[in-house]
């Protein structure tokens, strides 16, 4: 008997790319009596809620909807770790698009590796249509070639449902993104495998370079709960701009190798831009208290 299969489609605010996402999860060859989509809406204030809807009629898989007011992404992934039916959770944002056989390669591969809690995809090359889009795209995937030690978050990802239940879901309290980097250490330390780079997608990316910003603060709100919970998922000293600019250097030039696209060479100042974002996002989480109802008496 083929396993279930669950989508964890977790949006907010992705009005302009929600409907590539998720027609590209209506073209899976994978059994679609077998599929259920789970759409977790958290707090979007744009036309996210209404476009999933018009979905809906036209969808000849299970579909469910959740919408709350925001209450960040630990919380919002635990509604479809709650409510899933599959035997697996495959996490698609609301900007990824997925190819035909990947729901179908993802667990094919779970399925012979009963020891992986977790498996990644792999971002590849999308025409993308601005430059920072572009350069975010890129740096993902010099990252990808140049270091390979990454460990996979959530989107495109597939999470084994008793593994992620085993170790009690995401945690709620994490409130800015980060919730699928602790998920993936306490599974790691829980003895299960975790498995990146297995087959690719692609993201369609933000809106521009505002829209970036928005994001980077908030992972870096998030990332600030994770590093006083777990002190050694990520050093702050590698996370310095010079050390930022550096990198961008370097995956510049792994970058131009690939592509042979020019662009590629305003990599570095991406990289910078990407972490001061970062770095805002941090301090804020410093400022509120050590983020998300994390004790200040906990340091």
């Amino acid at each position: 008997m083929r396993p279930k299969v669950t989508i964890g489609v977790c949006v907010r605010n992705c009005q302009d790319t929600i409907c590539e996402a998720i027609e590209s999860i209506l073209n899976q060859d994978f059994p679609h009596k077998l599929i259920e989509v789970i759409f977790v809406d958290d707090g979007s204030e744009d036309k996210t809620p209404f476009l999933i809807k018009k979905f809906i009629p036209k969808m000849d898989m299970h579909a469910k909807i959740f919408r709350h007011q925001w209450k960040g992404l630990g919380y919002t992934r635990n509604i479809v770790v709650k409510n899933a039916r599959g035997d697996y959770i495959i996490w698609v944002d609301g900007d990824l698009i997925l190819p035909p056989n990947y729901v179908t390669t993802m667990v094919e591969f779970m399925e012979k590796n009963p020891n992986v809690a977790v498996a990644g995809g792999a971002y590849e090359m999308l025409p993308q249509k601005n430059l920072a889009a572009f350069l975010d795209n890129v740096e993902y995937i010099a990252y990808r070639h140049k270091s390979g030690t990454n460990l996979p978050g959530t989107g495109g990802a597939i999470y084994r449902v008793k593994a992620i239940k085993q170790i009690g879901g995401f945690d709620e309290n994490i409130k800015g993104s980060c919730e699928d980097i602790d998920a993936v250490y306490r599974l790691a330390d829980a003895g299960w495998v975790i498995v990146r780079d297995l087959a690719p997608f692609y993201s369609r990316g933000k809106g521009g370079w505002k829209k970036y910003w928005a994001h980077l603060v908030w992972h870096g709100y998030g990332a600030h709960y994770i590093k006083h919970k777990n002190k050694h998922i990520f050093s702050l000293s590698k996370m310095s701009p010079p050390v930022a600019f550096i990198g961008g250097i370097i995956y510049s030039v792994v970058a131009y190798k690939i592509l042979k696209d020019k662009r590629v060479f305003l990599l570095p100042f991406y990289c910078l831009f990407k972490n001061l974002g970062w770095w805002v996002g941090f301090l804020k989480g410093h400022m509120v208290g050590y983020g998300h109802g994390f004790d200040r008496r906990n340091k």
